[in-house]
């Protein structure tokens, strides 16, 4: 069994016969993940990356039986993209686009809340099931297949704590960047729940950073829930002044609220381990795992 993605992925890609969406759909596809078409308003009819393009993902879903879509489409336009997806009846969304505005996203978690689809991101670097399925923009020879599930906000703290598992000999089951921006589909109680469920998922790896309370309510999450597997934590922009935006829109410290200590000391006060630093996630995880 696969977290959200795996060998029963059916992909589509919104955005494809754009440059970001034939670029990443040609690392997409020759990871092995099924492809099996595209979507471009006025554009159906043509082929690229060896698949159909079809106008909306209605149809796609008509002729594919797609499952799943991966969005690259530019921010005026994602939102409304994720929405069509949404009501096309599709189990997983996952949203790469950067820059969408909140009060568009306001509106998609509006419209998806009481839905069957997943959503995740947007701004955010994807999924992969490492040896199944890869659905983003991560490099895929960095993974490894193995038993750690990673949930991240941070995109290239990620790619360094799987980096870290490989060397220490850990695989990954799942990785799943959810994105930085405030207003996200999929949150960390969402993932740790997933994984909790997980066969597959021996241990987890968290990477949160600075702004709102996320990483305070998953820790609250994993004392209430009692989940039983090692969970290793980092929490990046932890020098970070205070009202200082840090690159991602969602790491900002406001009214005193999101500050680094105040989550390290929630998530080791639910028995997370919190690594000072992402060198040390691999050496946590391995020595977590060990002592279980």
């Amino acid at each position: 069994m696969s977290v959200l993605v795996g060998n029963n992925t059916r992909l589509i890609i919104q955005g494809i016969t754009g440059t970001e969406g034939s670029f990443h759909g040609s690392q997409i596809k020759e990871y092995g993940t099924n492809l099996v078409g595209g979507v471009t308003p006025r554009k159906g009819g043509q082929e690229v990356l060896g698949v159909p393009v079809f106008n909306s993902v209605q149809e796609a879903k008509a002729e594919t039986d797609c499952n799943t879509s991966v969005i690259f489409v530019p921010p005026a336009f994602a939102a409304g993209a994720v929405i069509e997806a949404v009501e096309a009846g599709l189990e997983l969304v996952i949203c790469i686009t950067e820059g969408i505005p909140a009060a568009d996203m306001v509106k998609v978690n509006h419209k998806i809340k009481d839905l069957p689809t997943r959503l995740v991101g947007p701004n955010c670097p994807g999924v992969i099931s490492p040896g199944k399925a890869k659905v983003g923009i991560m490099p895929g020879f960095i993974h490894e297949p193995g038993t750690i599930g990673v949930v991240s906000r941070s995109g290239t703290l990620t790619y360094e704590a799987v980096h870290q598992l490989v060397a220490a000999g850990l695989g990954q089951s799942t990785s799943v960047g959810i994105g930085g921006d405030p207003i996200i589909g999929t949150t960390f109680i969402d993932m740790l729940s997933l994984f909790a469920d997980d066969d597959e998922t021996e241990g987890i790896v968290m990477i949160g950073e600075i702004g709102g309370t996320a990483e305070e309510e998953a820790a609250q999450w994993v004392i209430e829930n009692n989940l039983q597997k090692p969970v290793v934590a980092f929490i990046a922009g932890q020098t970070a002044p205070p009202g200082r935006r840090m690159g991602h829109a969602g790491a900002i410290i406001a009214g005193g609220k999101g500050t680094a200590a105040e989550k390290v000391t929630s998530l080791e006060t639910a028995g997370i381990h919190v690594v000072k630093s992402p060198a040390d996630i691999g050496k946590a995880m391995a020595e977590a795992t060990n002592t279980k």
